[in-house]
């Protein structure tokens, strides 16, 4: 039997949508995966079949970091160390280290007294799964207290468990426990900030939750009391830094939103808490892995922008690397208008800081991987991105072990002008065989003489 022309015709564009659409469905699929859009990623495609494939790029490694485990050693189970921060704590002039340890629920004071020796204390009374600890004045009696962002459990719940803790100061270092807010979606980020201008210190708080989760602004009351208003209502935010990002001269809240979200916001504040929502990046990839953010002047022009890590792993089995694990920051550009920058791939990165590692006066960018691939002795868990003056970023290899590093800290600890660096290791699957608790990283930078690079 003949088959007619239109049939023919139908049969044909059949065929062509199978051998074109697929394909360009299969292209946007790894586009989205690797958080770029279409279009870059043809572009990038475009480009390397011109130019032909390329060697990898073998950076030259400068080993100027000194390791040293600080605080108590590792104990019979692998720790699980959420969060670190450094904090001359005691008023003596010495750097310290305050920590979250979420497997054992307690939060320690690491004090360095005298200069370079380290001890570890456990402070206040337990709390269930402390995510991050951030020092502030709350009361502003003129010592240090300690927020602490309740978990109540690190692995997955949904459950209303979490607080808002304060670890109160008398004054020589003998802490209080106060709650805040208490039976809330699991807490995750605890910041401080005036934002009403009436002189005394509101907070900034982030709950990942599980599939209910918020973000919420504390208004401080006075006598210990806060009043909460919302903010947004989702569920995955990990941090919530506190800075001018609009330069009007009041405080803005940031925040990461990881889970299917995989969003960064900005609470715009008018100088009288009265927030506007502003949604600066959003990842197409859905497993993106959200891992963090931070607060830095990276490009030196006088505002803030936001350094973002990708490299969340927990929710596959097993925990591993992915492809579009890496670092990216992006460029405030004023009036809340941010460019989105891919610093570089790194497998699992976690957390980041933007400091001026080498001090040839630009910033680089240090990170820390939790998730790459440790059967691989030689599998960074340490890397640094050295910027060239013009924020092009050089990936550098500093340390494959201890594993696992989650946490990361950055500030002078010896008082020689170099910044140094504190670690925290949390082991929640193998191998076990390169674990920490807290490690100082002491910056021993080779030429100390050397002019700094002028931009």
């Amino acid at each position: 039997m003949a088959i007619s022309k239109s049939a023919s015709l139908l049969y044909l564009a059949a065929v062509v949508t199978l051998l074109v659409g697929i394909p360009l469905g299969l292209l946007y699929r790894e586009a989205s995966r690797r958080g770029r859009p279409f279009n870059t990623y043809l572009a990038e495609l475009y480009r390397g079949e011109r130019e032909g494939p390329k060697a990898p790029v073998r950076a030259t490694r400068i080993d100027f970091l000194e390791e040293r485990p600080i605080g108590d050693p590792v104990g019979e189970s692998p720790p699980w160390i959420t969060h670190v921060a450094i904090v001359d704590l005691d008023g003596d002039g010495l750097k310290d280290v305050v920590l979250c340890d979420g497997k054992l629920n307690y939060v320690a004071w690491i004090q360095q007294q005298p200069a370079g020796t380290y001890r570890e204390t456990r402070i206040g009374t337990p709390i269930l799964a402390p995510a991050h600890v951030t020092p502030s004045d709350i009361d502003g009696d003129g010592d240090i207290d300690l927020l602490v962002a309740k978990m109540g459990t690190i692995l997955p719940n949904n459950d209303e468990i979490g607080a808002v803790v304060v670890l109160e100061n008398d004054g020589e270092q003998g802490f209080t426990n106060r709650v805040l807010a208490d039976n809330i979606a699991r807490v995750t980020d605890i910041e401080p900030g005036d934002f009403d201008g009436d002189g005394d210190v509101d907070l900034a708080v982030g709950q990942f939750g599980y599939d209910d989760g918020e973000i919420r602004w504390m208004e401080n009351e006075g006598g210990w009391q806060f009043a909460s208003h919302n903010l947004l209502n989702l569920s995955g935010t990990i941090h919530t830094p506190v800075g001018d990002l609009d330069g009007d001269g009041d405080l803005d809240i940031a925040a990461v939103v990881s889970q299917h979200w995989e969003e960064v916001f900005v609470f715009e504040n008018d100088g009288e808490a009265n927030f506007e929502q502003h949604l600066i990046y959003g990842a197409t990839n859905e497993d993106f892995g959200s891992s963090g953010i931070s607060l830095t002047d990276l490009d030196l022009d006088g505002d803030l922008d936001v350094l973002y890590t990708n490299g969340d792993a927990f929710d596959y089995i097993p925990p591993g690397p992915r492809p579009w694990h890496g670092v990216q920051w992006l460029q405030n550009e004023g009036r809340l208008d941010f460019t989105y920058h891919r610093i570089g791939d790194f497998p699992g990165a976690f957390f980041a800081n933007g400091v001026d590692a080498d001090r040839d006066g630009d910033m680089d960018v240090v990170v820390v991987s939790a998730f790459n691939d440790w059967t691989n002795e030689n599998a960074q868990s340490m890397s640094w991105f050295d910027n060239d003056g013009h924020t092009s970023f050089t990936r550098r290899g500093l340390a494959s072990a201890p594993t696992h590093l989650l946490a990361l800290a950055s500030a002078d600890m010896d008082g020689d002008g170099f910044v140094d660096f504190v670690t925290g290791g949390m082991y929640t699957y193998p191998p076990f065989d390169r674990m920490s608790r807290v490690t100082l990283w002491l910056n021993h930078w080779p030429d100390r003489s050397a002019p700094q690079r002028e931009r």
